[in-house]
């Protein structure tokens, strides 16, 4: 599971590298396909979505706006779901392009608010009912509004419908470390644009406390 989730940050990371203004959702997706074959992916397990401006305020299961271009000074978000070695990894996360002060901020907001309900989970080991509460009080005393349609959920060798236990932000137990997946988007409380970041709960914080720090750049 561990090696799944590194090979699907390290996609990701090579997405995002090669995101640049101008291009749009679809070929951008199409740029991934060809990252994916260069890390040996075996599969997805969910396609990938890659959402732009005010398109990063839609959850996986609506759909894109058409024709959004990443702009010159803008925000997106990389969601992927991808099987290595017959194990799912399950990653996301957003960056912006440019000078663009408060998608930067609603972007880091995410990462905190990732952090922050994870290190509540190793501390107090709430279920995940609780863990999706408190996501949502801390998300608006941030300034931030939350997503309640996003709950995460389990994931396992693949498929993970198999062993499906439901969404974590209806589970009544404490989650195990390694096999759920905790996401949060939230969006400007005015303004057209969101942020999106997930990963795996594991009983292990990162260094630092903060998830992935070298994800805290942008460019």
């Amino acid at each position: 599971m561990l090696r799944a989730r590194a090979q699907t940050w390290a996609a990701l990371h090579a997405i995002r590298a090669r995101m640049q203004p101008g291009i749009g959702e679809e070929e951008a997706k199409a740029m991934a396909a060809g990252v994916f074959k260069e890390l040996g992916m075996e599969r997805l397990w969910h396609p990938p979505y890659i959402r732009i401006g005010p398109n990063t305020t839609k959850t996986y299961r609506q759909r894109s706006a058409p024709d959004v271009r990443l702009g010159e000074n803008d925000i997106y978000f990389i969601d992927l779901g991808l099987v290595f070695d017959g194990h799912e990894g399950d990653v996301g996360d957003t960056f912006t392009v440019g000078q663009a002060p408060e998608q930067e901020a609603c972007a880091r907001a995410a990462r905190d608010l990732f952090a922050d309900v994870a290190a509540v989970w190793r501390g107090e080991g709430l279920n995940g009912h609780n863990l999706y509460n408190y996501a949502h009080e801390r998300a608006e005393a941030m300034g931030w509004r939350f997503n309640h349609a996003i709950k995460g959920h389990r994931i396992s060798d693949f498929p993970h419908s198999v062993h499906k236990g439901g969404d974590l932000g209806d589970f009544e137990n404490r989650p195990s470390s390694g096999l759920w997946v905790l996401e949060i988007q939230i969006a400007h409380p005015t303004e057209p644009f969101g942020a999106f970041y997930e990963d795996l709960l594991t009983d292990i914080a990162p260094e630092g406390g903060r998830q992935h720090p070298e994800t805290l750049d942008t460019h």
